[in-house]
C-alpha cells in the first residue's frame, strides 16, 4: 500500500522556520482520554498563537470610546500573557532550535531530531511568544527524504486541530511573503 501523505504534504503551504523542537519516542498508542486532552491543549496553544499573531488596525479606524477601552484591555492582556510565558520559561529547559517544515499533514525534520529506530513519536514545537506551552503532535515515520531529513505524518490530530494548524501555517506564510516584499522595496 502506497502512503500518499508525502504527496499531500508537498502540495500544501508549509510553515518553514527555526523552532525549539524535540521528539520523544512513543512505545504505545495514545489512549482516548489522553487524546482528547492533547487535542484540547493543542487547540489552546494554537488559539494563543493566533491571538499573539493578530495585527490590530490603528485606533483611528474606530474612534469610539468602547473600541478604545477594548484595545487598551487587549494590550494589557497581551502584556500579562507575555509575562506569564516568561515566568513559565524560567523553569523549562528548551530544546535547541531546528529548521522545520510542517503543515497539518506532517513535518520534514532533521534526521537527528527523530528518535533512532522509532516508528512513532511525539513532536513538540515551542513557538516564540508561547515557548512554555509546546504544540504536541503525534507522528509516525513515513520515509527518509535524504541523508539529512525524514518525513513524518501527523496522526490523530482531529479536524479542529488540523484546521487551526492550517490557519497558523497560512498566517505565517502570508507574513513571510509580506516581509520579503517589504525587504525588496
Amino acid at each position: 500500500m502506497q502512503d500518499d501523505s508525502w504527496q499531500a504534504f508537498s502540495e500544501r503551504v508549509t510553515y518553514e522556520d527555526g523552532l525549539h523542537a524535540s521528539c520523544v519516542a512513543s512505545a504505545s498508542p495514545i489512549g482516548d482520554l489522553q487524546l482528547v486532552a492533547l487535542r484540547e491543549r493543542n487547540l489552546n496553544v494554537l488559539g494563543t498563537l493566533a491571538a499573539f499573531g493578530e495585527r490590530r488596525s490603528d485606533a483611528s479606524d474606530d474612534e469610539s470610546p468602547m473600541a478604545q477601552d477594548m484595545l487598551r484591555l487587549d494590550n494589557k492582556l497581551n502584556v500579562m500573557m507575555a509575562m506569564l510565558d516568561q515566568l513559565l520559561q524560567r523553569g523549562a529547559d528548551l530544546p535547541p532550535r531546528q529548521f522545520i517544515r510542517f503543515n497539518a499533514v506532517g513535518a520534514l525534520l532533521p534526521v537527528a531530531l527523530w528518535p533512532a529506530r522509532a516508528a512513532s513519536a511525539m513532536l513538540r514545537l515551542h513557538f516564540d511568544g508561547c515557548m512554555a506551552l509546546p504544540l504536541e503532535l503525534p507522528a509516525r515515520l513515513v520515509q527518509e527524504r535524504d541523508g539529512d531529513h525524514v518525513f513524518v505524518a501527523f496522526e490523530s490530530l482531529g479536524d479542529a486541530t488540523g484546521d487551526a494548524l492550517e490557519r497558523l501555517v497560512f498566517r505565517h506564510h502570508r507574513r513571510k511573503v509580506a516581509e520579503s516584499r517589504q525587504a525588496s522595496v
